[in-house]
């Protein structure tokens, strides 16, 4: 059993950066693909990056591309995402999540654990 705990939230001004840190315990790490998604108020959770459980391949949403940089740091069991050139529309509670695999994965099912979520506020 894997448990994640994302941080790293808060508010920030538009084109500001924050970067998300999702802190993993309870399994090896290093077998885990990671990926973050997000859930804007009244919207539907959405895909934002992912990457395999090297870190040799890595996706991202089309709204994420060229802003975040998701990574992951197997020896303090931890994954991030690097997010620059914030918009308002990049306002949602964000989560981290890992499934045991050796590809990347975009759709949220696939995912086997689930961090509780840190809010971010993008402010104009």
């Amino acid at each position: 059993q894997v448990q994640l705990v994302e941080s790293g939230g808060g508010l920030v001004q538009v084109g500001g950066s924050l970067r998300l840190s999702c802190a993993a315990s309870g399994g090896f790490f290093s077998l885990y693909a990671m990926g973050w998604f997000r859930q804007a108020p009244g919207k539907e959770r959405e895909f934002v990056a992912a990457m395999t459980r090297l870190g040799g391949s890595t996706y991202y949403a089309a709204t994420a591309k060229g802003r975040f940089t998701i990574s992951k740091d197997n020896n303090k069991n931890t994954a991030y995402l690097q997010m620059n050139s914030l918009k308002p529309e990049d306002t949602a509670v964000y989560y981290c999540a890992a499934k045991s695999g050796d590809y990347y994965y975009v759709d949220e099912n696939e995912y086997d654990y689930w961090g509780q979520g840190t809010q971010v506020t993008v402010s104009s």
